[in-house]
């Protein structure tokens, strides 16, 4: 196939995905809780009109890397309609916007509203989840209803190789998912911070502590810890040593994993 009709076949792609994402009503819970939240609002979002719908992934159609996070902000990505967007100054989008910005996978180091002109180059954005859930806390059929719409939008991204999960419940998503297609992934992938796990076929999965404000405003999480997260992600995709010395599925593990 031609280039450029390889690249609009991708495009068409990730349009109808995110077209059947958005439309999705699999949720009750959620998708009356998104919808109350627009409702209420947030006092400095009075004037603002929420999108209160399912939020589909954005990004590189070409993306090698994977960033899978774990659902919409309720006045964040639910109001804007974007992942990791308008969670307020320091909030998880900036954080990860930052890190992706020092490492080259963005134009912009912020997230804040969709015309912000933001690009990523070579990256794409996604949930475990589609739909705000109350405290954070989607439930097991919940993030089982999310999957198909995950699976489709990998699909429809043909050249992923490293894919780095924000948290415990993004990564054992991306595991059961795996597991759901009958691959054989051996002893089942744990979640760490760090951790680097190499998957049949070659394709590469990489533990991240969740940019949430509870973990970077503790210090659970910092700037460099995230840094070398995407170091390591981008020493894959260069195909280049992660760190000299260290086993590829060893990290430093924390007692408690991150949410």
């Amino acid at each position: 196939m031609p280039r450029d009709h390889a690249k609009g076949a991708a495009i068409l792609g990730l349009d109808a995905v995110s077209r059947a994402i958005v439309s999705c009503e699999r949720c009750r819970r959620l998708r009356n809780y998104c919808r109350r939240v627009a409702t209420e609002k947030r006092l400095a979002f009075r004037d603002e009109t929420y999108w209160a719908r399912p939020v589909p992934g954005f990004g590189d159609h070409r993306a090698r890397l994977l960033i899978l996070g774990l659902a919409p902000a309720a006045h964040g990505a639910n109001r804007t309609g974007r992942m990791f967007t308008g969670d307020g100054v320091g909030g998880s989008g900036d954080f990860l916007m930052s890190a992706l910005h020092r490492a080259g996978f963005a134009n912009l180091p912020i997230s804040r509203r969709t015309d912000d002109g933001l690009v990523l180059d070579g990256a794409f954005i996604t949930a475990a989840v589609r739909c705000a859930p109350p405290q954070n806390k989607p439930t097991r059929r919940e993030i089982a209803n999310c999957l198909p719409h995950l699976q489709k939008e990998i699909d429809a991204l043909p050249h992923v190789q490293v894919v780095v999960a924000l948290g415990k419940i993004g990564f054992d998503a991306y595991v059961q998912l795996l597991s759901n297609r009958g691959v054989d992934l051996g002893p089942r992938p744990r979640f760490a911070h760090g951790s680097v796990h190499v998957l049949p076929g070659g394709q590469i999965l990489i533990g991240c502590y969740h940019p949430s404000r509870q973990n970077t405003n503790t210090g659970r999480l910092t700037a460099p810890m995230m840094d070398a997260v995407f170091r390591k992600a981008k020493a894959r995709l260069q195909q280049a040593p992660i760190t000299a010395g260290e086993p590829v599925e060893r990290a430093a593990r924390s007692r408690l994993d991150g949410p």
